[in-house]
């Protein structure tokens, strides 16, 4: 079990829909970032993945990844990365996790039609689990009212909108 507890302000967040980015480290030590769909549950950060990529390969040499996710709303920005173990689940308790992982990010048509569902289910053939051992939140509101009295957030013009 993850061994730092998460305030459930940020337990929410991270049962919301978002694309996350997974940082695993390469041979070489440099960081591999990738945008991936996940699931939060029981405290663990779980991602579907083909065991032929590059983040499977670094975590089986490497067993140790980060997950990010973040809302990037101009005065409201807010996040949570959780950092630790990280292990490859494969069988039949992978199928099971991952169809929840697509589920959460493709409709009931989509899951069912021949030409996505299914490839995505092969294609994706294990699945990720990082037991954080360490939580790092933030929010841009709660900074914005304590250092700033508001004003990024408040004042109209002073955060530009995002492309």
């Amino acid at each position: 079990m993850p061994t730092q507890t998460l305030d459930p302000i940020f337990q929410e967040l991270l049962r919301g829909r978002y694309i996350a980015a997974l940082g695993t480290e390469n041979a070489d030590g440099t960081i591999h970032l990738t945008a991936v769909w996940y699931l939060f549950e029981d405290s663990y950060l779980f991602i579907a993945t083909s065991s032929k990529s590059r983040k499977a390969r670094n975590i089986t040499a490497r067993a140790r990844a980060s997950l990010m996710v973040d809302v990037r709303k101009p005065g409201a920005e807010r996040g949570v990365n959780g950092a630790g173990k990280a292990e490859l689940i494969s069988g039949e308790q992978s199928e099971e996790i991952n169809r929840r992982i697509h589920s959460r990010y493709m409709s009931a048509a989509a899951m069912t039609d021949p030409h996505v569902g299914p490839v995505f289910a092969s294609f994706d053939d294990v699945t990720i689990r990082i037991t954080p051992g360490s939580w790092t939140a933030w929010d841009m509101a709660v900074l914005d009212a304590q250092a700033f009295g508001g004003r990024l957030g408040g004042t109209p013009g002073y955060l530009l909108s995002l492309d």
